[in-house]
């Protein structure tokens, strides 16, 4: 695997990251959690030019393009654990003329991850808190809950929500994923791994797939074999990373990351070099991104940098090359990885 890492500008406590089309070119979005800080895009020949999406935000946990809408865009903010009464909220990024105009969607505390969904040509909204409330950044006294709602026709209405389901401690992991022509989600938390069905035919469904302590969480068939591979980083902000195997409709561990690590963040699935892969990033310690693929019966493990500490991860494919972007919470940069296609 040759992998080039570029260095697209230094940014304090660097967090979310997300790359999409904007005014019909690629753009890589990052923005931290430090309060007062921005949110950058690259875009460009080499991603050399720099536009500011919001100049004092932070506490940015995540950034989604909203589908069907070109140049907008949806995102958490002032998520901060250590403040209560907790000001997280969601907010739409619309693009006019050379600036992005940003506006509050939805205010709800602890607002930590959430997705869309689309529905009989309705946008679906599900979101997770990471505790209903807190006293104090260590106050895990009350669970997090899942909550659900449709995006009217014009944002500028704002959004609705309704409690879907609670009793999630450190309500932590969200991942979309698409199986038998439909998109789930799989959420993870001190009680486990939920898979939650949207309301494609029925109601909202949720089922238990996996126990455990799980902060992260992401799915993908890595093997080839038709079944989807679950990996993660257990517990909290935990210490280990492990890979689980679909094995007679159980989810069995197979693999464990053999190097010590403190503070795992982030996984994905993606796809490196036309091959499956998990991707995750660790925040202390070696501070590593590692990339994990099957090759030749058993699952093996490429470092593809030590130090910079991901706090969260995108991969965009393009023609001749992956990018692996890398929001680097422990450097403070926005980076991103060029993998280069045999």
């Amino acid at each position: 695997m040759r992998v080039k890492k570029q260095e697209l500008s230094e940014l304090l406590r660097c967090y979310a990251t997300r790359a999409f089309i904007v005014d019909g070119e690629l753009s890589l979005f990052y923005a931290s959690e430090e309060k007062g800080y921005p949110c950058y895009e690259f875009f460009g020949e080499n991603f050399s030019n720099k536009r500011i999406v919001w100049e004092s935000g932070g506490g940015c946990m995540s950034v989604l393009p909203i589908p069907h809408k070109e140049n907008e865009f949806l995102a958490i903010l002032d998520f901060y654990l250590k403040d209560t009464p907790s000001k997280s909220r969601l907010v739409w990024g619309r693009k006019d003329g050379d600036q992005w105009v940003i506006r509050d969607m939805l205010h709800l505390p602890f607002l930590h991850r959430f997705e869309i969904f689309e529905i009989n040509n309705e946008l679906h909204f599900i979101g997770a808190t990471i505790a209903d409330n807190k006293n104090s950044k260590d106050d895990w006294s009350l669970p997090g809950s899942i909550y659900t709602g449709v995006f009217p026709k014009d944002f500028n209405q704002g959004l609705e929500v309704a409690k879907l389901s609670t009793g999630y401690y450190r309500n932590h992991g969200l991942t979309k994923n698409m199986e038998n022509g439909k998109e789930v989600v799989y959420m993870s938390s001190d009680y486990g791994v939920i898979r939650i069905t949207p309301p494609y035919e029925e109601d909202w469904k949720i089922e238990k797939v996996l126990e455990g302590n799980i902060s992260e969480i992401a799915i993908g068939d890595i093997d080839g074999d038709g079944n989807n591979e679950l990996i993660t980083i257990e517990p909290f902000h935990g210490d280990a990373i492990r890979i689980y195997k679909l094995i007679n409709d159980e989810y069995k561990q197979i693999y464990t990351y053999d190097n010590p690590i403190d503070f795992g963040h982030a996984v994905v699935f993606c796809t490196l070099e036309g091959k499956p892969a998990f991707l995750a990033g660790i925040r202390r310690l070696d501070c590593e991104l590692v990339a994990f693929q099957f090759r030749d019966g058993e699952i093996e493990k490429k470092v593809i940098d030590t130090g910079g500490g991901p706090a969260n991860i995108f991969v965009y494919n393009a023609d001749h090359h992956d990018l692996i972007l890398s929001a680097n919470h422990t450097e403070n940069k926005a980076v991103v990885y060029v993998v280069e296609k045999e």
